[in-house]
């Protein structure tokens, strides 16, 4: 069993910065690739960003490639999502996943808001 618990959301002008953190409980955290979704509202839960299992190997959408960065460090049992050039249509609940691979998240965090305004 693995606890994800994410932080860092909040309110921020657009074209401004956020980083999310997200810490695992448990003793496997580098056994699991390690991702962010977002859901937006009336929209459904779409895939972010994240990191292979073995190799932290980083994927991304690609409406957030260039503008978000998706790191791991092992020794602290964190994910980090670092967010620039936010835009208003990053306006979501952001949920940290962890799971075997990254198409089969299985433990999901409660979310943290982060909103963007104009």
């Amino acid at each position: 069993q693995v606890q994800l618990v994410e932080s860092g959301g909040g309110l921020v002008q657009a074209g401004g910065s956020l980083r999310l953190s997200c810490v695992a409980s448990g003793r496997t955290f580098n056994n699991y690739a390690m991702g962010w979704f977002r859901r937006a509202p009336g929209k459904e839960r779409e895939f972010v960003a994240a990191v292979t299992r073995s190799d932290d190997i980083a994927h991304y959408a690609d409406s957030v490639k260039g503008r978000f960065t998706i790191s791991r460090v092992r020794a602290k049992n964190t994910v980090y999502l670092e967010m620039n050039s936010l835009k208003v249509e990053d306006t979501a609940v952001y949920y940290c996943a962890a799971g075997w691979q990254i198409a089969t998240m299985i433990y999901w965090g409660q979310g943290t808001q982060v909103t963007v305004s104009s």
